[in-house]
């Protein structure tokens, strides 16, 4: 059989492409990588972190996205629990809204309540 090596990116709806970038930049620090555009409007953009080992993509969607919100589409990894406790005091240094950390299923520390500008959350997690 094939083997599968990983996740190449994860594609994400959003309301308002502007806000959406301005708080995946801001708040996650992830950089743009393209711009997609559609009959001369930027309708989706690649995002990554620094080190390019996180790849997000946003797509122009409202409908899409308020089908989403609430719910927990996707958990970041973060390299070690102590990680994630650094990412809860540079969120409430930010002022973002959080549900805290708790415990995951396999003992590690999950930030859980974080959402983007659309409702969905995004939970950031280390084993």
């Amino acid at each position: 059989m094939p083997q599968l090596s990983g996740v190449h990116h994860v594609k994400l709806p959003v309301t308002d492409l502007d806000r959406s970038r301005d708080w995946y930049t801001s708040v996650l620090g992830l950089g743009v990588d393209i711009e997609f555009t559609e009959d001369g409007v930027v309708r989706g953009l690649a995002l990554s972190d620094p080190d390019g080992s996180l790849s997000l993509a946003l797509r122009h969607d409202p409908e899409r996205a308020a089908a989403l919100a609430g719910f927990d589409l996707v958990a970041l990894a973060v390299p070690a629990r102590d990680t994630v406790q650094a990412w809860l005091r540079r969120l409430d240094e930010l002022g973002q809204p959080h549900g805290g950390v708790v415990t995951g299923h396999r003992g590690g520390s999950v930030l859980v309540g974080l959402h983007d500008p659309d409702g969905i959350e995004i939970r950031l997690y280390a084993d």
